[in-house]
């Protein structure tokens, strides 16, 4: 009969979860013995940028990762990352370890209280086993549940003593992920809109993670709908130079209300249209607008305070919308224009770097984002052309988009799960200075693995994003913004990256060319003006 670790070893093997992500501790060694010679273990320097990189690794294989933190400590550390994971309907298992069941009763050193309840409410499913013998049951179970649509963070914490009982060995089962549409309800909004005079689309990231995008832009030209992206949208969903392309919808409802002005027919595709940052009041969509949703998330479609809901596989409800829809006559619309091209005479500006960046990086490149307050800026001068191109956090919280790209990049340099073939795709991670700091220990585990991306940092002195609430807030003068003194090439250079700085605008365009042709991990410090 196998022990609980050597069950635990072979259905990891069976699930594709060979690629742990952890942080070791005391509690944690017992499952490392006799670790399999297939397995590869990816070593974080802090909890938060372990759960980072596997949220990246996992977006970009389609597969769960599979994580192992420390008990309480390790687990509180790594609550932000889990936090972002949960809202990026990440597919994560995470493992903590546990003091040994024989002295829990006396409160030792390093023991979880209530382990299961500590990541709540921030996982789809949380466990300490009853038994020893019931962790491989709960790590299957785990898996599962964080694999069903919508994907999640699931959690189990183990006891150390239960690696070496023995137990049973169990066979992975095919369980269904994917969420089928109501084929009536389908049905009827493809009659609305037939009838629809002006629609207009809003997307979220839930089209690029449920590989929806061909099918979306297919529904789109049928109907000749403009496109706009849900506010703070994690992924790009649709290509942004199409001719239907219209923007990206703010997070305030009043100047959702304006922008969506005149549409009679507004379709939310796999996102929350009313993602709010500050308090509005009004409606919340224009009058005489009829609002329908199709999203994976029974949660969002029952908080989303008005219209149809159509709760499925983003792709799968927009096939069979398709299949019954018609092309209807109207003209199409026209969307967003290009903005102007700037000039290097004007400095070295974020619209600059972005337009710069956006010329010279490769055409399959990866972008992954963390850099609040030129957000705006990248949206209007960096356009995302191609699915699974573009990857930030879903949750506003700093810190994940650093380890995140070493995680995507892990993913592209070596065989991803699910199609087995390697990539050469550049990650391309375009940080904050502010932001930056929050993991900046990710670009260790870059340089130990020795993968080939490139991080620009767009450099303003400060956390700058929070400069846009001083009206809202009536406050004159910040307090605890400005961030001088920086060292990000020597910083850089002490995790083992190559790292340059650029102040001119003339030096740009061969700075990051240098950057995107290295072979390891290259920091480019960018400082733009303010």
């Amino acid at each position: 009969m196998p022990t609980v670790r050597e069950a635990t070893h072979c259905l990891m093997r069976e699930l594709g979860l060979t690629t742990i992500f952890g942080n070791p501790g005391s509690t944690e060694l017992p499952f490392f013995r006799d670790f399999p010679a297939d397995f590869r273990y990816v070593l974080g320097l802090q909890e938060s940028v372990v759960v980072g990189m596997a949220d990246g690794y996992a977006q970009a294989t389609g597969n769960a990762a599979f994580v192992n933190l420390h008990s309480a400590a390790g687990v509180g550390h790594a609550m932000g990352n889990i936090f972002t994971a949960y809202r990026n309907r990440t597919p994560m298992v995470i493992t903590a370890g546990q003091q040994a069941r024989s002295i829990l009763p006396f409160e030792p050193f390093l023991f979880a209280t209530d382990a299961a309840k500590l990541p709540d409410p921030y996982v789809k499913w949380a466990v300490e086993p009853a038994r020893g013998e019931d962790v491989p049951l709960a790590i299957a179970r785990a898996y599962y549940l964080a694999m069903q649509e919508p994907c999640g963070p699931t959690f189990v914490s183990i006891p150390v003593d239960d690696w070496d009982k023995p137990t049973e060995g169990i066979q992975p089962r095919t369980v269904s992920r994917a969420l089928s549409p109501d084929e009536a309800l389908a049905t009827d909004i493809a009659a609305m809109l037939d009838r629809s005079e002006r629609p207009a689309f809003v997307v979220g990231f839930g089209v690029d993670r449920n590989n929806a995008w061909d099918e979306v832009i297919a529904l789109a030209e049928r109907h000749q709908a403009l496109v706009w992206v849900s506010p703070m949208s994690s992924r790009c969903s649709f290509p942004e130079r199409h001719p239907l392309f219209a923007g990206f919808l703010p997070p305030m409802r009043e100047q959702i209300v304006k922008l969506l002005d005149g549409h009679d027919l507004i379709v939310a595709l796999g996102a929350p249209v009313f993602t709010y940052h500050i308090e509005g009041f009004g409606p919340h969509i224009p009058p005489g607008a009829a609002l329908v949703q199709i999203i994976d998330d029974p949660n969002v479609a029952a908080w989303t305070p008005l219209g149809t809901a159509l709760v499925c596989n983003v792709r799968l409800g927009v096939k069979a919308i398709l299949e019954h829809s018609k092309p209807p006559r109207r003209s199409a619309p026209r969307g967003r224009t290009a903005p102007p091209r700037v000039s290097a005479e004007a400095g070295l500006t974020m619209a600059f770097l972005m337009q710069t960046l956006a010329d010279v990086r490769p055409a399959d490149s990866i972008i992954v984002e963390e850099s609040p307050s030129s957000r705006k800026t990248m949206q209007a001068y960096l356009p995302i052309e191609r699915p699974q191109s573009f990857f930030t956090c879903a949750s506003g919280g700093l810190g994940h988009s650093m380890p995140a790209a070493v995680g995507i990049a892990l993913a592209k340099a070596g065989r991803a799960p699910l199609s087995g073939v390697p990539s050469t795709q550049r990650v391309i991670g375009l940080f904050g200075d502010g932001s930056a700091m929050y993991s900046f220990q990710a670009l260790w585990t870059a340089a130990d693995l020795g993968l080939p991306m490139t991080i620009v940092i767009v450099n303003n002195g400060g956390y700058a994003a929070l400069s846009e609430f001083t009206a809202h807030f009536n406050i004159k003068q910040l307090i605890g913004t400005k961030l001088p003194g920086l060292d990000f090439v020597g910083l850089a250079r002490a995790m083992g990256c190559d790292a340059a700085r650029v102040e001119r605008a003339q030096d740009l365009t061969s700075a990051l060319q240098d950057a995107l042709q290295s072979q390891k991990p290259f920091l480019l410090d960018v400082a733009v003006a303010p």
